[in-house]
């Protein structure tokens, strides 16, 4: 059981929004998960093509800058929810190694979207 509780605190990550960065300073030397907003118009694509730079804000305007290497969901967009796994660098950049992004609770998928779109044309 130890061993096993063991290996689970290394495999554990904690969640910090960018208030709690900016409130406790920057965890290093650990993985950490971060969440937020991507804000708007801060997406930038290097010329590798899977390269991105981007900022994740929280509703105190505090800031996470982030890069990530790879592919991103279809859902990682500008102004919505997102949650990364990674580690700072001491120059406070977040570089993540996973990307989730979050949809909001009006999501829909396109094909029932485009059901109840059918539907609400019909009555």
């Amino acid at each position: 059981g130890l061993l096993g509780m063991s290996a689970l605190k290394d495999q554990a990550a904690y969640f910090y929004a960018p208030a709690d960065v900016a409130r406790k300073g920057i965890p290093l030397d650990q993985a950490v998960r971060i969440g937020g907003m991507v804000r708007e118009g801060s997406i930038r694509r290097a010329e590798d093509g899977v390269t991105i730079d981007f900022i994740v804000e929280d509703e105190t305007d505090a800031t996470i800058p982030v890069r990530f290497t790879g592919i991103v969901p279809d859902l990682f967009k500008e102004g919505s929810g997102v949650v990364a796994e990674g580690r700072f660098l001491p120059s406070g950049l977040f570089v993540a190694s996973e990307i989730l992004a979050k949809q909001d609770e009006n999501y829909m998928p396109p094909e029932l979207a485009g059901d109840k779109h059918k539907s609400e044309t019909l009555e």
